[in-house]
């Protein structure tokens, strides 16, 4: 892919991320054999750990609407390779379960092959976060 397709790519995830699409079309972006990993206490939130499989995606978008009212969510770069996207933010967000806020700056790394995603690696404040979903 060029580096333009993969930015496009990038940009669409975080389109249908940032709308109500269902979370079957947001994960038609992503292989089959997704790789998915987000660092942290595992037994904080579901999504957190490393999985694999389409189903991650869906799961992950399934389970934070469920879980988490969004507040903030602002994507300050997005910087995109021939293969690879990283996208540059900070988000806050309000735990449902424990009413709890949590702040955090994060890098979403994106790897991508033969046009889609084969690869979700996000890297944010993990302590924050689970000290948030554990109360």
């Amino acid at each position: 892919m060029s580096q333009n397709d993969t930015l496009h790519l990038a940009q669409e995830f975080l389109s249908r991320m940032g709308s109500s699409t269902e979370p079957a079309e947001i994960a038609k972006l992503f292989s089959e054999h997704l790789q998915w990993e987000i660092a942290g206490d595992t037994g904080a939130l579901p999504w957190i750990g490393q999985k694999s499989g389409r189903a991650a995606i869906a799961d992950f978008v399934n389970d934070s609407r469920a879980m988490i009212d969004r507040i903030s969510f602002e994507v300050h770069d997005i910087l995109a390779g021939d293969d690879r996207a990283v996208i540059l933010g900070s988000l806050v967000s309000k735990l449902r379960r424990t009413g709890k806020i949590v702040e955090t700056d994060f890098a979403i790394v994106l790897t991508v092959a033969h046009g889609e995603i084969v690869r979700f690696q996000m890297l944010e404040d993990s302590f924050a976060v689970s000290q948030a979903a554990r109360g």
